[in-house]
């Protein structure tokens, strides 16, 4: 191999390596809980999901377009995994990603309030291209709650992508919010964005119950 053929070889190598080493820093920036991808996913278990829909959203075609996606279903089903399998992919296609849990987004903004820097914990937020917000309506939010939670899906609103995963169906969002603040985020949620609904057992039960059948 000639001197110039190595030193080419050589350049890529550490091209690949660069890029392989950004790709690995934005999947841990963004926080997943568990690094589960859609090839993990067992659709079969599943069957009220659309693969073909699925599968399209990982093209990332809908944060091209600033929509937002809406996992709604009991617990166990996937929402979580299939959020994480999104989000994994747009990190390692370099899109900045952001995972958190609805409870400590909310806590985190509170603190922030109570800090005088609320502004800038809303910017944080907002900055990246893809945030999943996981686990909305698994605990209460009040009213204050609610105010906070709202200025941000406000400041996202038709500017970024946000991928919901929540056990509650939109009609009893006012339950746990004032009804006018939940139609407002509901509105801006919902305006640009596609809801899979998901009807089946939970994941988390069906090992369980098959031990218990042996």
């Amino acid at each position: 191999m000639s001197l110039v053929d190595t030193l080419v070889k050589l350049t890529n190598y550490e091209i690949d390596v660069r890029e392989q080493n950004m790709i690995q820093s934005m999947v841990k920036v963004a926080a997943f809980p568990h690094l589960k991808e859609i090839k993990d996913f067992d659709f079969s278990f599943q069957p009220s999901i659309n693969q073909k829909q699925i599968l399209d959203f990982l093209t990332l075609r809908f944060i091209e377009e600033n929509e937002n996606i809406v996992f709604l279903g009991p617990s166990g089903v996937g929402k979580t995994h299939l959020a994480t399998s999104i989000g994994i992919e747009a990190a390692k296609k370099r899109t900045s990603t952001y995972f958190i849990k609805c409870h400590d987004l909310i806590q985190n903004l509170k603190k922030a309030r109570l800090e005088n820097r609320l502004e800038s914990r809303l910017k944080h937020y907002t900055k990246y291209k893809l945030l999943i917000i996981d686990e909305i309506g698994y605990l209460p939010i009040d009213a204050e709650d609610a105010k906070l939670f709202f200025q941000l899906i406000d400041m996202r609103y038709e500017k970024r992508s946000t991928i919901l995963t929540t056990n509650v169906n939109f009609k009893a969002w006012d339950e746990f919010q004032e009804p006018k603040l939940a139609n407002a985020i509901l509105d801006r949620i919902l305006h640009h964005a596609t809801v899979v609904s998901i009807i089946g057992d939970s994941y988390r039960l069906k090992d369980h119950l098959a031990k218990e059948n042996e």
